[in-house]
């Protein structure tokens, strides 16, 4: 696109020159002809704006035509979280200019401030993006949903925690639409987050890893089990405050999805010994299954919440942790998490057997 300026060599050249002549009068670079700053090659536009903010770049962007031009098609990534006020206007502003993003950060971390409007002008003009990021989005309805469903096909990524507004029925079809989503975070979106909306994921989205359901109350059972069935590649589930879900949840979990490494179920105090001790029995039957292909990792669990799950008892647990040797108890390596479960203070992970056989040992030398 850039000729022979955009070699590395090249570019070096140019920004010497550029430098020595302090940016104005007109230049002989190698073979092509720069009158000052604004005729900086794109690769090397890109280049000296690297390392700097977000704030910045937008800046830059209102220069002149041709850097413009170069971050029109050079800036894949943007986050605005930064932004205080009138967020909405700036993304209007910002999304036709930036036609190649891939990763969008719009989340809302001072007060709700992005509306449909805005979200709708990104899903007409971003059509490449895969990670989008609409968190505590209070005033977007189901009509963000759905324009990001006819225009950005292709995300793998979105997080639209907190978005109260959103029904299933956006869910779903934004499912049958975004079928490459390998991460979605729906923590708080209690009208969402149906069953019928976890069968549409499970039936369109088969290469899911990542979902958060944090505190959506209204899932069920036949909800995780259908997740269980159609995203068997699922790595980490996030169930905290899913106060209906029961042992059939975990249970269709622990035979569906044999690359789980996160399992969070916190209050879901219908849980019993018997999800637990079916937790336990899967890593048997997934190594089994992972000799045949040993491609796959191996670890299983490394994360488990049972906080308030206070109907689990020792043996269970204790039973789980002794299965997956990357769950910890041990301190600064929390990772089997008990709190509110005093009745399972006895369940030790594996590092507390070995640090108390060095002991032993130690005092057996020095004796």
């Amino acid at each position: 696109m850039l000729g022979r300026s955009s070699e590395s060599g090249d570019l070096d050249c140019w920004f010497k020159r550029l430098i020595v002549s302090g940016g104005g009068g007109k230049m002989e670079g190698p073979g092509d002809v720069m009158a000052g700053w604004k005729d900086l090659p794109m690769e090397l536009l890109l280049r000296v704006l690297f390392p700097v903010d977000d704030r910045t770049v937008i800046a830059a962007s209102d220069v002149c035509t041709s850097w413009r031009d170069a971050l029109r098609l050079g800036i894949t990534s943007i986050s605005l979280s930064w932004c205080k006020y009138n967020m909405n206007s700036l993304v209007k502003s910002l999304a036709p200019k930036f036609v190649k993003l891939q990763v969008l950060t719009l989340r809302q971390n001072y007060r709700p401030q992005l509306e449909d409007d805005a979200v709708e002008t990104v899903a007409r003009y971003c059509h490449d993006l895969r990670d989008l990021d609409l968190s505590k989005g209070l005033k977007l309805s189901d009509c963000s949903l759905y324009a990001l469903a006819h225009g950005c096909p292709h995300l793998t990524k979105l997080n639209i925690s907190g978005c109260e507004a959103f029904s299933d029925y956006a869910l779903v079809y934004l499912s049958s639409c975004c079928k490459n989503l390998k991460n979605l975070n729906l923590c708080g979106c209690s009208a969402a987050a149906s069953d019928r909306a976890l069968q549409a994921i499970s039936f369109n989205c088969p290469k899911l890893q990542y979902l958060n359901l944090g505190w959506c109350e209204d899932i069920s059972d036949e909800g995780v089990t259908n997740l269980a069935v159609g995203c068997p590649d699922l790595r980490a589930l996030d169930l905290c405050g899913c106060v209906r879900i029961t042992d059939e949840s975990v249970i269709a979990l622990a035979n569906g999805c044999p690359h789980l490494r996160s399992l969070g179920l916190y209050y879901c105090q219908n849980i019993t010994d018997r999800a637990m001790y079916s937790l336990a029995n899967s890593r048997a039957r997934n190594d089994a299954q992972m000799w045949q292909n040993s491609g796959h990792d191996q670890e299983g669990l490394v994360n488990l919440n049972i906080s308030q799950c206070t109907a689990l008892t020792p043996p269970a647990v204790q039973a789980v942790c002794d299965s997956f040797p990357g769950l910890h108890t041990c301190p600064g390596r929390h990772s089997l998490i008990i709190s509110g479960c005093l009745n399972l203070t006895s369940v030790h992970c594996g590092c507390t057997f070995q640090t108390s056989r060095a002991g032993g040992a130690t005092l057996a030398g020095d004796a």
